[in-house]
């Protein structure tokens, strides 16, 4: 049986346990009343209504390497601190680390939630941007603080390699189901020896290439490489997903993981499936989080959520009205059942 194979057979093994973990997986959809025994509330705002639902598996803990243990090992000590890419600079410092979402070339719109969130999300999987816009705000304001971060349309070396000649300093790769979704994810967005990124030209030696800056020597240090679960064929293989070298966080996409798995995020089920990730990502010394900024705050793992897309400013500022540049490519705020409320905003804290 090849690796291949033998990959694939595993994870319909771990898929076929999940079934009969959580059984009928496919009949509580979105929106349906919760399963017999699974669900403790409705995901409503704190201050007398139900709080989210917090799973049936406990959750692994910590130890004294803590989060993220095997991604700060394989920095290079010659690389200058605090990196250039500020999302993962604060990381390492143990710090949630919050974006905003540009699904639309508006270069004014960038240069000024820049200055305000941890990273920038550009949506490149459901928007219509060229990678020609996305390069042209980058160039707007170089090194405006927020670093920029690109939500691929897949890992294909053609795109990674447009990823990071323009300039960005991460990307998010969604719906990964496997370690070679993983692997290709990770290997193109870096240089050799450790990765496969072909030297070529593009304007990131505009943007970091500053004086005392060395882009070449550092920007594999720099880079962030985000895998995104969102399939039950993804949690069965999380753990293979998240010992990938060189990817450095894995996250859920909130929305499909309930659309695929059939299961509201008010459900335990669907929470005992944030917990396998979680714990996938806390083994392999990784960082972990949610596409949802719901997940912030009000739910056990809310501590251990460390990369989110959205959220509140690091210091506090409002962007503006909703429509200039997030849209309905973001993630949606929560999928509860039977029409609950949404939990409120996290609140805002300097941090």
């Amino acid at each position: 049986m090849t690796g291949r194979r033998a990959g694939l057979f595993a994870g319909v093994c771990v898929m076929g346990g999940l079934a009969m973990a959580w059984p009928h997986a496919q009949v509580a959809g979105p929106g349906a009343a919760p399963a017999q025994g699974a669900q403790r509330g409705g995901g409503g705002r704190r201050g007398g209504q139900q709080a989210q639902p917090m799973g049936t598996i406990t959750p692994m803990t910590p130890d004294s390497r803590g989060w993220g243990w095997q991604v700060k090992a394989s920095i290079s000590p010659d690389t200058p601190r605090p990196f250039y890419n500020r999302a993962k600079e604060l990381l390492f410092q143990d710090k949630q680390v919050t974006s905003y979402t540009v699904s639309r070339f508006d270069p004014e719109l960038y240069c000024e939630v820049g200055k305000h969130f941890d990273f920038v999300w550009f949506e490149m999987q459901h928007s219509t941007m060229s990678w020609d816009d996305v390069a042209k705000m980058i160039a707007a304001c170089p090194r405006v603080g927020a670093a920029p971060m690109i939500r691929m349309p897949d890992a294909l070396e053609a795109n990674m390699q447009k990823a990071g000649d323009l300039g960005a300093l991460g990307v998010i790769v969604p719906t990964v189901d496997d370690a070679l979704e993983a692997r290709d994810a990770a290997r193109f967005a870096r240089y050799p020896p450790i990765g496969r990124r072909s030297s070529g030209g593009g304007q990131y030696s505009l943007m970091w290439n500053a004086p005392g800056m060395n882009y070449r020597a550092t920007i594999n240090d720099n880079m962030l490489v985000v895998v995104m679960i969102e399939t039950l064929e993804g949690v069965a293989n999380a753990n293979e997903i998240a010992a990938t070298f060189g990817v450095d966080v894995v996250i859920q996409g909130n929305n499909d993981l309930s659309a695929f798995s059939g299961w509201p995020q008010s459900d335990d089920r669907y929470q005992d499936l944030l917990t396998r990730t979680h714990d996938a990502a806390l083994r392999a010394g990784k960082y972990w989080g949610n596409a949802g900024a719901q997940f912030l705050t009000g739910n056990r793992l809310s501590a251990d959520t460390r990369f989110v897309q959205n959220g509140p400013a690091r210091d506090c500022w409002v962007p503006p009205a909703r429509g200039r540049g997030r849209g309905s490519n973001e993630e949606p705020t929560v999928g509860v059942a039977g029409g609950a409320q949404a939990p409120a905003a996290p609140p805002c804290v300097v941090k």
